[in-house]
């Protein structure tokens, strides 16, 4: 019994020291990352739009591109990718003026080549791998996520106007401190 429980514990202090000595995956930093400042993100601005972000737009009655050109006192573009319109469709007729908004010419429809239509992983798919766009949402659990990516800043809907978050020459960013 005690040679059992010996080699046992020689065994895992092997795989213990195997693991710490094995190489560990690190994310490549873009070379458009500047310290902690995007140089890819540069007027006119790619939103990328999330569904409640659409919803609120209305429910706050904020013209979506002329407030975020407000925001960002630039030319801002928002994308809306096949996962948002699915979700939207989903939805039903309650959000059918927001399904309309959504198929305005002026906004940019980005193609999804991913399985599911959880928008969501998406939308923070498309963030990491192009970190040219800024995401536009107000779901907290999102906003958490796309936090811990690096040069990616967030629009989101505070006191009826858009703001933005992470974004260094921003001047609807609300001031900190």
């Amino acid at each position: 019994d005690r040679l059992k429980s010996n080699v046992q514990k020689a065994e895992e202090k092997k795989e213990k020291k195997e693991k710490e000595e094995a190489p560990r995956h690190i994310d490549q930093t873009p070379s458009s990352m500047f310290f902690k400042f995007n140089e890819a993100l540069g007027p006119p601005y790619n939103v990328l739009v999330d569904t409640n972000f659409v919803n609120f737009s209305i429910k706050n009655k904020l013209e979506m591109t002329k407030s975020m050109m407000d925001c960002l006192c630039a030319k801002a573009t928002p994308c809306v990718t096949d996962c948002v319109m699915a979700e939207l469709e989903k939805l039903g007729s309650k959000y059918r003026v927001a399904l309309r908004l959504a198929k305005d010419p002026r906004f940019r429809r980005l193609p999804c080549t991913h399985k599911g239509t959880y928008a969501d992983d998406c939308l923070l798919q498309r963030a990491t791998q192009h970190r040219c766009y800024i995401v536009a949402t107000c779901d907290k659990d999102l906003r958490r996520r796309i936090r811990k990516v690096p040069g990616v800043p967030i629009m989101y809907i505070s006191a009826r106007k858009y703001t933005i978050e992470r974004m260094p020459e921003a001047f609807g960013a609300p001031r900190s401190g």
